[in-house]
C-alpha cells in the first residue's frame, strides 16, 4: 500500500485536503502531545480534510443567516461528513493489512481526563494539535490570524487525522508562503491581535500575531464558542477577521480555488460588543 494509493481513495471518499507526515518529524514534541502517546507503533500521521463551501460564510458575511455555517460549514462537516470520510479511509488502510486509529479534531486545549496507566506515561486523554500536525503533514501553513491555510482552499477546511503502522511516503512539506502577513489586526472590531511571536514547526518558521482569545469569545461578527470543550479556542472561521483572510487570499491570487465573484461585494457587517443582537 502506498501513499498515492491511499490518498487516491481519500480523494474517492470526498478529501479535499491530504498529506502525511513521517513520525520522525513529532520527534521535539513532549510525550502529552506525541503520536506515539496515542500508538506507540505509529509510522505515519495521515491529515486529511472537506473543504468548507464558501457559500455557508455567505449569511454571515451579509449578517443575515448563521445557522447555515454552523450546521454545513462547522458541526455537520465536522462531526459527520469529515468523519464519514476518515473512517473510510481507516477502513481502506486496514483492508490492507495495516491498523488504522482515525482522531477527530478535538482542541488540544482539553486538560487530561484521567490517571496515568503506568510509570512514564503521559496522563490521558493526549489530545493532538492537528494544526501543528498538518503543517508536519505538508498540507498548509498557520497564517498570521492563527488558523490553518491551505494551498487551495486558505482557511476553508475541517481535517481530521489517521495515525497508523503503514510506512507511507511523507509528503514534502509546503515551501510556498500563502499569508501575506499583514492587515489582520486592522480588520478585528475588537482589537484583539497585538504583538507577534514566531511559530516554528520542522524548521518552518511562521510570524503569527498574539491573539486574545478570551476577547475572541465575546465576538458577535460571526465567531463562536469551540463545539468541541469550552476550554478550546473559540470557531473563528466565519468571524470577520478570517472571512477578510478568505477574500484577501482570493482576491491576491494565493488560494486556486477562486469564483466568479469575490465573497466580499459590499461592506463587511459588523457589529461592536456592546450591541445586543437580541434586544427588542
Amino acid at each position: 500500500m502506498t501513499r498515492e494509493e491511499v490518498e487516491r481513495f481519500a480523494q474517492e471518499a470526498g478529501a479535499d485536503v491530504f498529506g502525511v507526515a513521517g513520525i520522525e518529524r513529532f520527534e521535539e514534541l513532549p510525550p502529552d502531545k506525541h503520536p506515539s502517546a496515542i500508538f506507540p507503533e505509529t509510522k505515519s500521521v495521515i491529515v486529511l480534510g472537506r473543504r468548507i463551501p464558501r457559500g455557508t460564510l455567505r449569511g454571515v458575511e451579509e449578517g443575515t443567516n448563521f445557522g447555515n455555517y454552523y450546521g454545513f460549514g462547522n458541526s455537520m462537516l465536522d462531526n459527520h461528513f469529515t468523519s464519514l470520510t476518515t473512517f473510510q479511509v481507516s477502513e481502506f488502510i486496514e483492508d490492507n493489512g495495516w491498523e488504522a486509529i482515525p482522531l477527530p479534531n478535538l482542541p488540544p486545549e482539553v486538560p487530561p481526563m484521567g490517571v496515568r496507566v503506568r510509570p512514564g506515561a503521559p496522563e490521558p486523554n493526549v489530545m493532538l494539535d492537528l494544526d501543528d500536525a498538518a503543517v508536519r503533514a505538508g498540507v498548509g501553513e498557520i497564517g498570521y490570524s492563527g488558523v490553518l491555510l491551505t494551498p487551495r482552499f486558505g482557511p476553508r477546511q475541517r481535517i481530521q487525522a489517521i495515525l497508523t503502522d503503514a510506512p507511507l511516503e511523507p509528503t514534502p512539506m509546503l515551501e510556498e508562503e500563502i499569508c501575506p502577513r499583514e492587515g489582520c489586526q486592522a480588520v478585528c472590531p475588537l482589537n484583539a491581535m497585538g504583538g507577534e511571536r514566531i511559530v516554528e514547526i520542522c524548521g518552518k518558521k511562521m510570524r503569527v500575531a498574539e491573539i486574545d482569545y478570551a476577547m475572541c469569545g465575546r465576538c458577535k461578527n460571526g465567531a463562536t464558542a469551540n463545539m468541541q470543550h469550552p476550554a478550546g479556542k473559540p470557531d473563528r472561521i466565519a468571524a470577520v477577521c478570517v472571512r477578510t483572510c478568505v477574500d484577501c487570499l482570493e482576491q491576491g491570487g494565493r488560494v486556486s480555488n477562486t469564483f466568479d465573484k469575490p465573497l466580499r461585494i459590499r461592506e463587511a457587517w459588523t457589529v461592536t460588543p456592546d450591541v445586543d443582537l437580541y434586544a427588542r
